[in-house]
């Protein structure tokens, strides 16, 4: 069970900086595409396809909104919360504001001051273990994550936000118990089998991967992210033609291109990397 004690020893800890705000397409799919190429050649801690938001793609970016926050409404919002701190719902309104604008150092802070204060919220826990992965700080995200929710009454959200946090520390055999849980709940959520198919990818199970992520993509409920990657499978098992087709169906022929291009280059430049280091470590006669 979480305690003030380790909610504490979770403040207290260093933070990664937090990513930036997403570059516009069609340099956007572009970075994404590299992130995952790279994480299948390592045990590399990038997340899964953003991975993706909350709940639509594991955990990573802001919480998507009907509407585009300001931050002048983020400022407004820290003020009243500054004014009442022990307000749960400002202090969530103020934390997912801060996520909104990019601001995940301080509204882990927020979140670190409201599970303190509500240490037996699962909501509260919810945000505060999403929030404390995207900055990187994975280990604590799990130990907060896995008391977000009981076996009583699991949380697919959260079951794919702890997947997304074991697949950003490798451990993706782990991840996909977490994905296949969750999707127990919610059968053919898109965004849990793009996280799915995406951890097959890591683990280089590149059949499963397409497989699963075309299953995501015909699901109703699939936006542009999903089919983003399903092109960067595509792209990693070669098939450059259906990669960029499948960007097409978000992006103008122009940012297809250079999404697919881009692919390609960093494919090309990790092979050449994985060559030249396998050449350093073959023993010499």
């Amino acid at each position: 069970m979480i305690t003030a004690r380790s909610i504490a020893r979770a403040a207290s800890a260093g933070t990664a900086r937090p990513p930036g705000p997403a570059r516009r397409a069609p340099l956007a799919a572009a970075v994404l595409l590299g992130l995952l190429a790279a994480g299948c050649q390592s045990r590399s801690p990038e997340t899964t396809g953003s991975i993706g938001g909350l709940p639509t793609l594991g955990l990573g970016g802001a919480p998507r909104a009907d509407r585009t926050i300001s931050r002048r409404e983020v400022e407004v919002l820290g003020e009243s919360y500054a004014s009442n701190p022990n307000d749960l719902g400002v202090a969530m309104r103020y934390a997912q504001g801060l996520r909104a604008v990019g601001q995940r150092t301080q509204a882990v802070a927020v979140l670190q001051q409201a599970a303190l204060r509500n240490p037996k919220n699962v909501a509260v826990l919810a945000a505060y273990g999403k929030t404390l992965a995207e900055v990187g700080r994975f280990e604590e995200a799990a130990d907060v994550l896995q008391n977000a929710h009981t076996p009583a009454q699991p949380d697919w959200r959260v079951l794919s936000a702890q997947g997304s946090v074991a697949d950003q520390v490798g451990d993706h055999a782990r991840a996909q118990s977490f994905y296949e849980a969750a999707l127990k709940i919610r059968p053919n959520e898109p965004a849990v089998l793009s996280n799915l198919g995406l951890s097959y990818a890591l683990s280089r199970q590149l059949d499963r991967a397409e497989t699963t992520l075309r299953l995501a993509a015909g699901q109703p409920g699939a936006d542009a992210r999903v089919r983003q990657n399903l092109a960067l499978v595509l792209g990693l098992k070669g098939r450059f033609p259906d990669a960029e087709a499948e960007l097409r169906r978000d992006l103008t022929p122009e940012e297809a291109a250079a999404n697919t291009q881009a692919l390609r280059t960093m494919l090309a430049q990790s092979g050449a990397k994985s060559a030249q280091a396998a050449r350093k470590a073959a023993p010499r006669g």
